[in-house]
């Protein structure tokens, strides 16, 4: 945090833009590794256990780097927020605070999820301790417990998208930013947060899937390339009460 303090808004928006991608990738990844293997993180799976089961077996190596991939990616998230809030808390420092928090919350739980995708190769792997369980018994359990993965990602959209609301407000109130982008962000937390309702997510689920995409990708891709307004941040940094001295590229308290 103190290299990133002693860089151009610019610069650290850029470097916020590119932690995003970094996000983005390995997130992807991930569930296409998950794929491979027959599963899926986003809308879990269904179907003939026996078959899925096999599938996981057949796949073992995808199953571990799709996971380990998720895992990476929430690393990356968290130290994205971190990033989010040396870049906003010139606009406002406690909501700031409060979306990071937001986020990660998601991101634990989200975390604690993703062991759930590991529990089939457990289930599955033939110890002792599992004969008390007959084959189709053992096959149902590692399809739930993939799927008690996926729910766990669904509460935390809830978190995100409180986050993206919140998120999406202070770049409403930023000068330094379209605020385009954060209408799209704020809306795109609406959307999530109608995954904790299933009859209404079940219908809409690929819409808001595509609007969060569209506000994500936009929001990474204008920090990547374009970065943040230098000088309207400085402006805006100064009026909540800080300085922004060029000579050694830091930010002090006035009041020191």
């Amino acid at each position: 945090m103190e290299l990133i303090d002693g860089m151009s808004p610019r610069a650290r928006a850029r470097i916020t833009g590119a932690v995003y991608l970094l996000f983005f990738l390995t997130a992807f990844l991930s569930e296409v590794l998950l794929r491979q293997a027959g599963l899926s993180a986003i809308s879990g799976v269904s179907g003939d256990a026996a078959a899925i089961a096999n599938g996981i077996q057949a796949h073992e190596s995808f199953l571990r780097w799709g996971v380990a991939l998720g895992v990476f990616s929430i690393g990356c998230y968290v130290a994205l927020m971190a990033l989010f809030y040396q870049l906003f808390r010139p606009v406002s420092r406690s909501l700031s605070l409060v979306a990071v928090f937001l986020s990660l919350v998601g991101s634990a739980v989200g975390a604690f999820g993703n062991l759930f995708q590991l529990a089939p190769l457990v289930v599955l792997g033939g110890d002792s301790y599992l004969r008390a369980f007959d084959t189709n018994q053992l096959q149902a359990m590692a399809l739930m417990f993939f799927n008690l993965s996926t729910q766990a990602g669904n509460i935390s959209l809830l978190f995100f998208g409180l986050f993206q609301i919140v998120i999406g407000y202070v770049m409403l109130r930023s000068t330094f930013l379209p605020r385009l982008l954060g209408v799209l962000v704020a809306m795109a937390g609406v959307g999530w947060l109608t995954f904790m309702s299933p009859p209404v997510a079940i219908h809409l689920s690929t819409y808001f899937e595509v609007l969060g995409f569209i506000a994500e990708a936009s929001l990474m891709l204008w920090l990547l390339v374009v970065g943040a307004n230098s000088e309207r941040w400085i402006e805006q940094a100064t009026a909540a009460g800080r300085t922004y001295t060029p000579a050694n590229v830091q930010m002090r308290r006035e009041t020191r």
